[in-house]
């Protein structure tokens, strides 16, 4: 993995790398690192391994700038077995987003008959060190499941870059990142994507394990310029949960080629 992150600490700031750009504009922050830095916070302050990160939302208000980058975080609630964090980020001096995690105490599952989303039948990827492209994560699409690809879409996902620079890229922040990807995953159209993310739900029963992710699409329902879409998430071992997304309507995005 690069050393270098998408953003540089200063202080008690974060100042975005170029890296951080997004696809929509030359002066926007990609949202899924938005989701990123309030797990990275989140975790960082009130993280505690005795607990599951069951639970993280984001709402996206307000396109971030690249510009300096702020992430404050409040505990709501300390108990025995639920714990609740805010998150508030700010860009330029700006909220832009605010995120909310639910953390959940860990027991011992019971062994019952009760019906679970079924692991992926497909082997998961080996990391290309010869990848020829310029993104900061590697994406492995299944043969038929890319982009505006009809029925199901499915893939593979893996970060190249820390999120913050000296800091490791933790397995939670892994799973709020990807989560980002579940919006132009169901949103996507033959002709590109039109609809931008104004918000993610991750839910996660654990913590996914290595460095790949599988998004896989489920559900999706679009009206009047509303989109709302179900994604399942896997890692190497099985499920791990599912991103819920909201969208809205934006000036199409070409689609990318495969």
């Amino acid at each position: 993995m690069n050393e270098a992150g998408f953003f540089e600490p200063d202080g008690d700031a974060l100042v975005p790398d170029p890296s951080a750009r997004g696809p929509w504009a030359e002066d926007m922050m990609h949202g899924r690192l938005l989701a990123g830095l309030a797990a990275w916070a989140i975790d960082r302050d009130h993280g505690d391994d005795a607990f599951v990160p069951a639970r993280l939302t984001v709402d996206m208000f307000k396109s971030p700038g690249m510009k300096e980058t702020r992430v404050s975080t409040a505990l709501v609630r300390a108990g025995g077995r639920v714990r609740v964090v805010d998150a508030t980020i700010q860009v330029g001096g700006v909220d832009v987003a605010r995120g909310t995690a639910l953390y959940l105490r860990r027991g011992q599952a019971p062994v019952d008959d009760v019906p679970v989303t079924p692991a992926w039948d497909i082997t998961i990827p080996t990391p290309s060190p010869d990848d020829p492209s310029d993104m900061p994560f590697e994406v492995r699409w299944l043969e038929g499941r890319e982009f505006g690809a009809p029925g199901i879409r499915q893939t593979w996902i893996r970060e190249k870059h820390p999120l913050v620079t000296g800091h490791p890229l933790t397995p939670f922040i892994r799973a709020a990142v990807a989560a980002d990807f579940a919006s132009p995953l169901a949103n996507s159209s033959t002709e590109g994507l039109e609809y931008i993310n104004a918000d993610l739900a991750l839910y996660i029963a654990r913590l996914p394990d290595g460095e790949w992710i599988g998004l896989e699409s489920a559900d999706r329902v679009a009206a009047y310029g509303v989109s709302v879409a179900h994604c399942r998430m896997h890692d190497s071992t099985g499920p791990i949960g599912a991103s819920e997304v909201c969208a809205v309507l934006n000036s199409r995005m070409a689609r990318p080629e495969s």
